[in-house]
């Protein structure tokens, strides 16, 4: 069993709230718009980190992270990008791939839009965990939690963090 706290769109911002939950996560990945690598350098010097860059995100964030991160974890096939759309509306540059080769989770940040929406038509779970960071429309702070058991995706939990000041 694997504990994922899964983020996105921190934009360079990191706290305590967002460190407690990652200290009790096996694993951190972060959706991209990480805004300063100073936050994924942090979040790597507690767990393991896996995350894509955003469209933000500058030399070092591009140097260090892919913007397609395709990976499996306990049994369960992971697609990680920070711009992907959702069930129905896809981005074109990832619509006819995830339809060849659908993995069991489809994560992705940007819109600032907590959403988990499961696609029958290619029979996937699309997240999105919202945002972490301060940066943005959104008014809450948001993340998820779940677990990966044996090829299974259980416990999800909608994290929200303190409201943007």
């Amino acid at each position: 069993m694997k504990k994922i706290l899964l983020l996105s769109d921190t934009h360079g911002y990191i706290d305590a709230q967002i460190l407690k939950f990652v200290k009790q996560a096996d694993e951190v990945w972060h959706a991209g718009d990480i805004g300063d690598i100073s936050v994924t350098d942090t979040i790597k010097e507690i767990k393991t980190l896996r995350a894509v860059y955003g469209n933000i995100d500058g030399k070092e964030a591009r140097a260090e992270f892919l913007l397609d991160n395709k990976f499996e974890v306990e049994g369960v096939t992971v697609w990680m990008t920070h711009i992907g759309g959702y069930p129905g509306k896809y981005h074109s540059r990832l619509r006819e791939a995830l339809k060849r080769t659908p993995p069991k989770l489809f994560i992705c940040g940007h819109s600032h839009i907590l959403k988990v929406q499961f696609d029958k038509e290619i029979n996937i779970l699309h997240l999105n965990p919202g945002a972490a960071g301060k940066q943005g429309f959104h008014k809450v702070r948001t993340m998820l939690r779940f677990e990966l058991v044996k090829g299974k995706i259980q416990n999800l939990e909608i994290i929200e963090l303190a409201k943007r000041a």
